[in-house]
């Protein structure tokens, strides 16, 4: 059983971004004593991982999307990670907002997939 092109970039884009937010935000809670340079290079060697997800993930996405919908695909994914590990990990509180903004990535998706 192979999995479509479509869904294998789902999920590689979804644990890119997992690796993504947490380069990018973790860091925030977990080296605030650190200098800003030890972070840094800690989150490229997180962000590494990423890289090695995103690039085949685009490769595989671009045999049946367009650019645009791989980004505005890659959008949405990034809302749908950052959300839970704002508010699970980052202990932010949930915001209406979050729904606001997501509504808005639904627009999003609907018009570049139609």
């Amino acid at each position: 059983m192979t999995i479509p092109p479509v869904w294998t970039t789902v999920i590689l884009l979804t644990l890119s971004n997992i690796f993504m937010t947490f380069a990018w935000y973790g860091h925030l809670k977990n080296m605030k004593s650190q200098p800003w340079i030890i972070a840094a290079l800690v989150s490229w060697g997180i962000a590494l991982f990423e890289y090695l997800l995103q690039v085949p993930a685009n490769r595989i996405g671009s045999q049946t999307l367009s650019l645009a919908q791989l980004k505005i695909m890659q959008e949405a994914i990034t809302l749908t990670v950052f959300v839970p590990f704002a508010i699970f990990y980052m202990g932010q509180p949930f915001k209406l907002d979050f729904v606001w903004a997501g509504l808005c990535l639904v627009g999003a998706v609907y018009f570049i997939f139609r």
